[in-house]
């Protein structure tokens, strides 16, 4: 198939081609051009021209194995089924950078109070604690746990500042999960972050709220979302390296990178090509 990667990451894995509603629609995907329907049974189908792909409906989201031959499931996201959780779309955004950096800016908690300051961080509250990090052995994901950082407003439904629990989880290459502190004291709220890889250095970035939120309207949690997007997009699309370095000291990490240095060496050791810097050597 004529897709502009060789890669098995991405061949072989289930990417994210959109929203399971709204069909029929064109999209891309790995610089090809998808066309996508349901049948009169309502099951999804895929083409490109006139093959067809495999493709299956999950998590309001439709999920495409270019190959056809899928190397593991598609992750497990609980959360998506567990009662009394708001499920909100918050609909896909394009950002002009490698997928690799937005799930790596996605993991990283240093720079809230400098390009989200009253938001997610707040000078001079910029330490970021030690926590820990491991891939599980079972499902290969990587998980942040014990992770922590005071807040002035944490989602859309608060309105003062507080520490903040946080764990993270990727699962994929191009696709994470954030569960941060909710207002049951029992829960985590859950943040998806799905991309659909249009290309190297082109992602459509679809957001999946998973909350336990009576207060805010899904217009509110959809605004304070894209507020976020929106103060990180700049940075992201002005990286010096739009794809991401995974060899050399391009880049030097600090202590409150540790979630990052684990996943470059989680890419490196599974072969990652697609949307790295070698791979436009």
């Amino acid at each position: 198939m004529p897709f502009v990667t060789d890669d098995p990451n991405m061949l072989d894995d289930w990417l994210v081609a959109g929203p399971a509603s709204g069909l029929p629609h064109t999209t891309r995907l790995l610089g090809e051009t998808l066309h996508l329907h349901t049948d009169a049974d309502g099951v999804p189908h895929a083409l490109l021209g006139t093959d067809a792909l495999t493709v299956q409906s999950r998590y309001g989201f439709l999920w495409v194995c270019p190959s056809g031959r899928p190397a593991r499931a598609l992750f497990a996201f609980p959360e998506h089924e567990e009662p009394g959780r708001r499920l909100v779309d918050c609909g896909g955004l394009g950002v002009a950078v490698s997928g690799l950096r937005v799930i790596e800016n996605f993991l990283d908690m240093a720079h809230f109070p400098f390009v989200h300051p009253d938001y997610l961080g707040k000078v001079p509250h910029t330490e970021v604690a030690k926590y820990n990090v491991e891939v599980d052995a079972a499902t290969d994901e990587i998980w942040a746990t014990d992770c922590r950082f005071w807040q002035p407003r944490a989602s859309a439904a608060h309105d003062t500042g507080s520490e903040v629990f946080y764990k993270y989880r990727v699962m994929q290459p191009f696709s994470a999960m954030l569960y941060k502190s909710s207002h049951r004291p029992d829960k985590l709220d859950a943040i998806g972050l799905f991309l659909q890889p249009v290309d190297d250095e082109h992602v459509i970035a679809h957001t999946l709220l998973a909350y336990f939120d009576d207060v805010s309207t899904d217009a509110e949690l959809i605004a304070f979302q894209h507020t976020i997007f929106g103060q990180d997009k700049p940075i992201l699309e002005n990286h010096a390296f739009k794809r991401m370095p995974l060899e050399g000291r391009a880049e030097t990490p600090t202590r409150g990178d540790t979630t990052s240095v684990t996943y470059r060496r989680w890419l490196r050791e599974r072969g990652m090509r697609f949307g790295t810097a070698r791979a436009a050597a």
